[in-house]
C-alpha cells in the first residue's frame, strides 16, 4: 500500500438519544491525526466528541452565512416581466380561452 492514509472511525455512543447512532469514516492527514489525538487527551473525552462538536460548531456556521430563499431570489424578482400585472389574478379566465381556443382549433381545420 502506497500513500495510505490514517484512518479514523466515528461513531457517537450517547445512549440518551433515542436515534440510532451512524458511524462514519474519514481519511486525516497524519498531522491533522495527531493534533486530534493530543487534543482528545488534553480535553480528556473522546476524539468522536471533539469531531462532532466540530462538526455542529461548522454546520452553525454555515447556516448563519447562509442567505435565505428571498435574498437568493432577489437578482431573478420582475426581471422576465410579461408587462400584465395581472397574471396572478385572472390564470383562470385565461386558461379556460386557451381551453376553448385550443377545442376550437382541434374541431374546425383549416
Amino acid at each position: 500500500m502506497t500513500n495510505a492514509q490514517p484512518c479514523i472511525t466515528i461513531c457517537n455512543m450517547n445512549t440518551k438519544t433515542k436515534e440510532k447512532d451512524v458511524i462514519t469514516t474519514a481519511r486525516l492527514p497524519i498531522d491533522t491525526r495527531g493534533k486530534l489525538d493530543n487534543l482528545a487527551k488534553i480535553k480528556n473525552c473522546s476524539k468522536s466528541q471533539i469531531i462532532i462538536e466540530a462538526l455542529e460548531s461548522f454546520f452553525k456556521q454555515e447556516e448563519e452565512e447562509m442567505p435565505d430563499s428571498y435574498t437568493l431570489g432577489l437578482p431573478y424578482f420582475g426581471k422576465y416581466s410579461s408587462g400584465e400585472g395581472d397574471l396572478s389574478v385572472t390564470y383562470k379566465e385565461r386558461f379556460k380561452k386557451y381551453i376553448r381556443e385550443k377545442h376550437f382549433a382541434q374541431s374546425n381545420p383549416n
